[in-house]
């Protein structure tokens, strides 16, 4: 009986207006978005004007290593709550709290292994990912410190997901505001006060997304939470991993070859315009992220929405969200990239005075930041089909910007141009719009061949999906 009561919390999720629920469930998980980036927002800003330019150079090196944690933290935190909003849809809490537990025990195994990993091939990984002699020692720096501190991200990536997914959307958002408020208040005094440099930026990090993760666990152990920890969650289920790690996977792999093509481009930015060049990469692609992160957060406001009514059999309503959310990331695509591509130099010397930086600034933030309307388009499509259990699809959508287009472009246009007698390095400015253009154009295709989702499920379907158990 509690649970039939309890399921009240996520039965609005069919019954009411869909304009209501997105406003209610994506502006809670874009805050939280929002705040996820500052955390490299505020490093970057207190770095750039405390440390030097190298030291901006140095920690851009670190990101693609970030991706690829943050990787981990996506593959699970997206996976569970996906499952999580499906099952619910059906009414199964039981279920629902064996993929809370079942999650918990994927994230300690992953964090382990890639702590430990990282500490021991930390110099091989950072030069492969593009550091010199000039860069190494600020990114060693840097990932000695923050790299235990990932473990706790990746926790509170799953773990805020799931009570966002378990109907508690606003205590999710709050939890990583607390955590940014704390970063932001550490970082000047270990940067400036205790004159630690780019260190103290890593222990800001480390100890906010720490207290994050503890504070996401003691929800689930309140006896007043829907979905709580319980001793049958914690035995481990080979049916739930892989429900996990299928639908994961697309925003896994898009992190994980995001870190790679970002090495490959940092190294193609040393070959054609050096250490400076990966500084400017770095501070547009931190604007560039903080866009992502937008287009995200309304996806994850959607998640819940269509997962548990793609659960329930309700595709009018299934398309009715996808159309909102789709409508509200163009147009947020298309006011960020207007607001780059006028006031670029403006937005680059938020992080640098250096004046060579912000002349190799000015057009990567226009090259890379213009075609943002359409990388809305396809993030939208591949977390939709994230949420409604169609993994392939999400992951062919979220690979073909960065892997099949960008790759090959990033090599192939900057010989083309300097062939020609143009600049290399605007070269591999350009092979990054033109990826962007490509990737929207297989998204739609992709899009166009899965449009029966859209039509009303006829009534055995229904009746599957409702009462579809374990796939054990």
């Amino acid at each position: 009986m509690k649970n039939v009561e309890e399921l009240d919390r996520t039965r609005e999720l069919e019954t009411e207006g869909i304009g209501h629920l997105l406003w209610k469930y994506a502006l809670p998980a874009v805050i939280s978005q929002i705040i996820a980036s500052i955390y490299n927002i505020v490093d970057r800003i207190f770095i750039g004007h405390g440390v030097g330019a190298l030291a901006i150079a140095g920690l851009a090196i670190t990101m693609p290593i970030m991706n690829i944690i943050h990787a981990f933290g996506s593959l699970i935190g997206v996976g569970s709550s996906a499952r999580m909003s499906i099952v619910l849809g059906r009414k199964d809490v039981k279920w629902a709290e064996k993929i809370l537990g079942n999650s918990m025990i994927f994230t300690i195994i992953l964090g382990f292994l890639f702590v430990t990993c990282g500490y021991l091939f930390m110099d091989r990984i950072l030069t492969s990912f593009g550091a010199t002699a000039e860069t190494i020692a600020y990114a060693r720096e840097y990932m000695y410190i923050v790299l235990p501190g990932m473990f706790f991200t990746t926790m509170t990536f799953n773990l805020t997901g799931l009570i966002r997914a378990s109907g508690y959307p606003m205590k999710s958002m709050f939890i990583m505001i607390g955590g940014a408020f704390i970063n932001m208040i550490l970082d000047p005094i270990f940067i400036f006060g205790l004159d630690w440099g780019i260190a103290g930026a890593a222990w800001a990090t480390t100890i906010s997304m720490t207290l994050t993760a503890f504070v996401s666990i003691l929800h689930f152990i309140q006896p007043s939470s829907f979905i709580r920890f319980k001793a049958h969650a914690w035995q481990p289920k080979g049916y739930i991993f892989r429900n996990i790690t299928l639908i994961g996977m697309s925003p896994f792999l898009m992190n994980v070859c995001a870190s790679f093509v970002v090495a490959m481009l940092n190294n193609q930015l040393l070959r054609y315009g050096g250490d400076l060049a990966v500084g400017a990469y770095g501070i547009v692609n931190t604007f560039a992220s903080l866009m992502v992160m937008l287009f995200i957060g309304i996806c994850q406001g959607m998640q819940p929405i269509a997962g548990y009514n793609y659960g329930a059999g309700h595709a009018d309503r299934l398309k009715h969200v996808y159309m909102l959310t789709m409508k509200i990331c163009v147009l947020i695509g298309i006011i960020g990239s207007s607001v780059s591509c006028l006031f670029p130099g403006t937005m680059v010397k938020i992080f640098t005075s250096d004046h060579n930086l912000i002349r190799i600034g000015i057009p990567a933030m226009r090259f890379l930041m213009v075609m943002f309307p359409l990388i809305g388009f396809t993030i939208v499509n591949s977390n939709f089909f994230q949420s409604i259990d169609k993994p392939w699809i999400a992951i062919v959508t979220s690979l073909s910007r960065q892997l099949i287009f960008l790759l090959p472009m990033a090599f192939i246009i900057p010989i083309i141009f300097t062939h020609n007698g143009l600049n290399g390095l605007t070269g591999v400015w350009a092979a990054c719009t033109i990826s962007d253009v490509m990737g929207a154009m297989l998204a739609a295709a992709l899009l166009f061949s899965q449009r029966k989702i859209f039509t009303d499920l006829t009534p055995h379907e229904r009746k599957v999906r409702k009462e579809a158990g374990p796939e054990e």
